[in-house]
């Protein structure tokens, strides 16, 4: 699904919402449709637990037994 996050010119309230098809965003608090839509940032998880992407954790190998 379409989740966009969003910031209002009008009030400065920073939300994430669904956007379907052509419906107009409004801001939650103050209701106004002048929007800034923002670069989101997500998360991938997989084996080794969450990553943030764009990030990489280097591997660490400790050679024990």
């Amino acid at each position: 699904m379409p989740l966009f996050e969003f910031r209002c010119k009008s009030c400065g309230q920073h939300f994430e919402t669904l956007v379907i098809g052509s419906r107009t965003t409004v801001c939650p608090r103050c209701d106004s449709a002048d929007l800034e839509k923002q670069a989101s940032r997500f998360g991938v998880g997989g084996p080794g637990g969450d990553r943030s992407a764009g990030h990489s954790r280097p591997s660490c190998s400790t050679g024990g037994g």
